[in-house]
């Protein structure tokens, strides 16, 4: 009887050990499957960045280029007048990224450690405003910066999106994680609301500044629609619309230039890629500590 039992238990155990296996292959299995989706769109944009016009556009596409051009990073850096639209951008990047930065920590404190009237009402106003696309609000927007002669202008691109729902939310979640005693003994030692801020709670919470930060980087050097209405001309023209441009260089000649495009795409996505792989890491620990609360 106890021989059954054991033959019986170790049966069972080869069974779950079976079927741990599968299920560690099923996953795996589907894992890369989700890493081809993701990857191979960016591995195309590469490839086809060195190719020439004629091998784009073969009946049965090459996966690997038959000839390296390079030249049309050349191209497109003499066509396009990058130079110009990467500083545009940056600028604009930077200017976006400051200022959400300081107004969301600030606001973000008072959301969470803050006591004031009204203090619910106005943070349900402030997860309101992640619900309104900036289509729906342009119009307002564009008469008021044309009014105060800001068209065409860094100011005019950077104002709009100064204030930043999302990252007053993210950083909201994260300070009200961190337990009232940290501020208090802060304040025990003689610091005010700025000390408390820039000394306990932006060391503590490092990790979701760099995820929003990341997030905020992305979104301003990837922004199409209002650089589009605001920036009229050549002079203030960003990455993104200077994509949008490289389509119409041959406009309504028989030669296309997709490889040119596929260049400067890739010109305009490198910054955002390097930036990602750095701080992955501290991208899913900002959001892990901001779903915690």
């Amino acid at each position: 009887m106890g021989k059954q039992e054991l033959s019986a238990a170790n049966l069972r155990n080869e069974s779950a050990k079976r079927n741990r296996r599968i299920k560690a292959a099923i996953q795996w299995v589907l894992a890369l499957i989700v890493v081809l989706i993701i990857v191979f769109p960016i591995y195309w944009m590469l490839v086809s960045s060195v190719k020439s016009q004629e091998e784009i556009l073969l009946a049965v596409p090459t996966l690997w280029p038959r000839e390296f051009h390079f030249e049309n990073y050349i191209n497109v850096l003499n066509r396009g007048n990058f130079a110009k639209y990467y500083w545009n951008t940056a600028v604009m990047t930077a200017g976006i990224l400051i200022s959400q930065v300081i107004t969301g920590i600030f606001a973000a404190y008072g959301f969470s450690k803050g006591k004031f009237k009204g203090q619910n009402v106005c943070f349900i106003i402030v997860l309101g405003a992640l619900m309104i696309p900036l289509q729906v609000t342009f119009i307002p927007l564009y008469i008021m910066m044309a009014n105060w002669g800001l068209s065409d202008t860094f100011l005019g691109l950077i104002l709009p999106e100064a204030v930043s729902p999302y990252y007053i939310f993210m950083l909201r979640q994260t300070f009200m994680a961190i337990d009232d005693s940290y501020v208090e003994a802060a304040r025990m030692d003689g610091l005010g609301r700025v000390g408390i801020i820039t000394k306990v709670l932006a060391p503590m919470c490092k990790s979701t500044l760099f995820t929003v930060t990341l997030v905020t980087f992305t979104n301003g050097w990837n922004a199409y629609f209002w650089p589009k209405i605001i920036a009229r001309g050549e002079k203030r023209r960003v990455l993104t619309i200077g994509l949008a441009q490289l389509q119409n260089t041959f406009a309504g000649n028989e030669t296309m230039n997709n490889h040119e495009i596929m260049a400067g795409a890739v010109l305009a996505v490198v910054p955002v890629i390097i930036l990602f792989f750095i701080f992955q890491k501290y991208m899913l620990t900002g959001y892990s500590k901001a779903a915690m609360k």
